[in-house]
């Protein structure tokens, strides 16, 4: 389970689950690319305060979180690998859009971070329908 972030005066576990499709919703993410994703959010741990399954500290909103998760993810999938920009034209990695939930309002950690694990597997379709009913 996630452990408290201490902060000067204050002590928090704010949990996030974020949901961002990619652009024109491509299927971009092959195996050196999902390395990289991982690598580049391990980076952004230690940089922002952050945690995956996303974890922030009270000062950093949903909005300044994903905001910052999106761009740097995508500038480096794009530096590292020039070859997604056939498929994603308009210099875009990532929709306008998503969705962001506070873990524990409709599932609790366990259950995300087993969706979160499973994504590409054959129990994914399973997950994924258990997870939307959920919501």
């Amino acid at each position: 389970m996630s452990e408290h972030i201490y902060k000067g005066h204050n002590k928090s576990l704010i949990l996030y689950h974020f949901v961002c499709p990619v652009k024109y919703r491509r299927t971009v993410f092959t195996s050196d690319i999902s390395k990289t994703f991982k690598e580049v959010c391990l980076q952004i741990e230690l940089r922002y305060d952050v945690q995956f399954l996303i974890q922030s500290v009270p000062t950093n909103s949903p909005k300044k979180t994903i905001s910052a998760i999106r761009s740097i993810t995508a500038k480096e999938i794009f530096r590292l690998h020039p070859e997604v920009k056939r498929f994603l034209w308009g210099g875009k990695f990532w929709t306008s859009g998503y969705s962001v939930n506070t873990v524990g309002q409709y599932a609790n950690e366990e259950v995300i971070r087993k969706y979160l694990q499973n994504q590409g597997n054959s129990d994914y379709e399973k997950l994924h329908s258990d997870l939307l009913r959920l919501f």
